[in-house]
């Protein structure tokens, strides 16, 4: 084809293409390249990167901080094609687009590898802060500037130090990056390394960062090493900072390297010497001590014999006579307490003590002061359906059984005698240490009554069906209580017992002197005798019968006791 003689813009187009190697302007545009410096004017360089025409850069984007830019003609420089040509004819370029390009393409290659960056915190945004990576800006969440949180981070600001990308985007520009990530590695560096020169068993000074509840943190040089409580001294701490405050220099033992988790345990009583040691025979069992009470719980009290050693008084060897009571209200924390040792486990680190054990027995005490047969004086404590509790001197009860209380009428109407708060008298019929039981005996008291173990007066004469001639002592409601002959045994006639007839088992038709015939029915078990007018009035009627009846057997009743009182 013919050649026009009038070139085309599509010919001086091709032409140019051929010029440039055939790379087309907008092939330009979005790139890096490097161009060269043809002029300064003003606050701008002149720079050519081989288009058509010439770009404008303002030099403030080639300085650095407060350093100027240094740039001259000649100089080559890489600057980022925004676009060829603008409205005035000239090619846009910018040196931050090519700087921020660059500083994309070296973030990929380290984030790729895993290695840190390096850059600079400037700003302040929502949930974090913005950080300058040689030309890249990334986002720095508040979460991780440090280890721990931070209040003010006007220190950290524009200042070059490491970070670590924990996520990019290049597509839409985000970069996430961390200074706790890198603090945490360095200092899991640091503390294999610290670590490795420490030992178990070593001594070392230390000062402590931080106390809780359950000890205290040492800083032994840039690792930290926990101080448990229980292991600050060998007697009883309640808080560590009843021991050491933050901020004081301590000097402690290594007990334990945990190689797994790096975490290293403390002891500062490692340090002192073991007051168990000889435990045993500085506290022999039956030993009585002095000690202060330093905890009370529900099982029982601590008691400290000495700094260091703790015994345990168990609640049930607590108090002879209070049963089922809580140990706080037995004793007290720091009250001065005596008490016995009951059993020392050296092994185990365990003194068993017993607070009433130093103590007397208070039934030995009482059968000491009042032996069988004396008589006591208390005050009702309880009634039961078979006695009565007789509160007693030294704490401790007596109990009166009901066959016990009174002569003559049931145990239950015995007991209905009496009532709780009501102070009375009674015998001490019998103490066991043993079982912690006192046997008391309140009808014992009454006139004629036997001694504690012994008999009735002139009881031996009496037989069992005797007929007697008996004196009225007491009229009661429920019965009578009479004397045999002038001086002999006293016994009781139950009401029921007055008479075969309801109109004769009234009491109050008899007076107190009165004479009556009654038959002996038996003897309860302190020898005591009873007596029924009743029983004598049958026997009498059954001796009649067997006498005249057969002889006359048509006779009345009547009759026959008439001629059976005749015959007497």
């Amino acid at each position: 084809m013919a050649t026009s003689a009038n070139p085309t813009r599509d010919d001086f187009a091709a032409m140019l293409d051929e010029q440039l190697g055939g790379v087309a302007d907008d092939g330009f545009e979005g790139r890096v390249v490097k161009g060269t410096i043809t002029a300064i004017e003003n606050d701008k360089a002149v720079i050519d990167v081989g288009l058509k025409s010439e770009g404008r850069v303002p030099l403030r984007e080639f300085a650095r901080g407060e350093d100027e830019h240094g740039l001259k003609v000649g100089d080559e420089v890489e600057v980022y094609v925004d676009r060829v040509e603008n409205a005035d004819g000239e090619a846009m370029l910018s040196r931050d687009r090519a700087r921020r390009e660059a500083a994309w393409d070296k973030l990929e290659n380290e984030f790729g590898e895993g290695k840190r960056v390096e850059g600079v915190i400037f700003g302040r945004v929502k949930g974090g802060f913005t950080v300058d990576l040689d030309g890249a800006v990334a986002f720095l969440p508040g979460s991780q500037v440090d280890i721990r949180p931070v209040r003010d981070v006007t220190p950290l600001m524009d200042v070059p130090q490491p970070f670590q990308i924990l996520k990019m985007d290049r597509r839409r520009g985000n970069i996430v990056v961390s200074r706790r990530a890198v603090l945490e590695e360095t200092r899991a560096e640091q503390r294999s390394e610290l670590i490795d020169k420490l030992s178990e068993g070593q001594v070392i000074d230390g000062v402590v960062k931080n106390i809780t509840d359950y000890g205290a943190f040492v800083d032994l040089g840039g690792i930290d090493g926990l101080l448990h409580v229980t292991d600050m001294s060998y007697k009883r701490v309640n808080h560590p900072s009843e021991v050491i405050a933050i901020g004081d220099t301590v000097t402690v033992q290594i007990i334990r390297i945990n190689q797994d988790t790096q975490r290293i345990s403390l002891g500062m009583k490692q340090l002192e010497s073991d007051p168990w040691e000889g435990a045993a025979v500085k506290y022999p069992v039956g030993a009585k001590l002095s000690g202060t009470v330093t905890n009370i719980t529900e099982y029982g009290a601590f008691v400290e014999l000495e700094p260091g050693i703790e015994g345990l008084v168990h609640v049930s060897e607590m108090s002879w006579t209070k049963k089922n009571v809580h140990p706080g209200k037995i004793v007290s924390t720091s009250q001065e307490v005596e008490v016995m040792v009951l059993e020392v486990d050296s092994d185990k680190r365990r003194i068993s003590l017993g607070l009433k054990q130093a103590q007397q027995n208070p039934w030995e005490g009482f059968a000491e002061r009042h032996p069988v047969g004396s008589t006591v004086e208390g005050e009702v404590k309880n009634a039961t359906e078979f006695g009565l509790f007789i509160g007693l001197d030294g704490d401790v009860d007596g109990m009166v059984h009901m066959s016990d209380i009174a002569w003559g009428i049931s145990g239950e109407d015995a007991l209905a005698l009496h009532r709780k708060g009501e102070v009375v008298q009674a015998v001490v019929l019998d103490v066991d240490v043993d079982k912690e039981r006192i046997s008391l005996g309140m009808k014992q008291l009454e006139r004629g009554a036997p001694a504690a173990g012994g008999t009735v007066t002139g009881g031996s004469s009496l037989r069992r069906g005797e007929t007697v001639t008996v004196t009225v002592l007491e009229v009661r409601d429920g019965g009578l209580e009479v004397q045999a002959g002038e001086d002999g045994a006293t016994g009781f006639i139950k009401r029921s017992d007055l008479g075969r007839d309801r109109d004769e088992q009234r009491p109050d038709r008899f007076q107190v002197g009165q004479k009556l015939d009654a038959m002996v029915t038996g003897f309860d078990r302190s020898k005591k005798p009873n007596f029924s007018v009743k029983a004598r009035q049958l026997a009498e009627e059954k001796e009649a019968v067997e006498q005249y009846g057969s002889s006359d057997s048509g006779a009345s009743l009547g009759d026959i006791l008439g001629e059976a009182l005749k015959a007497r």
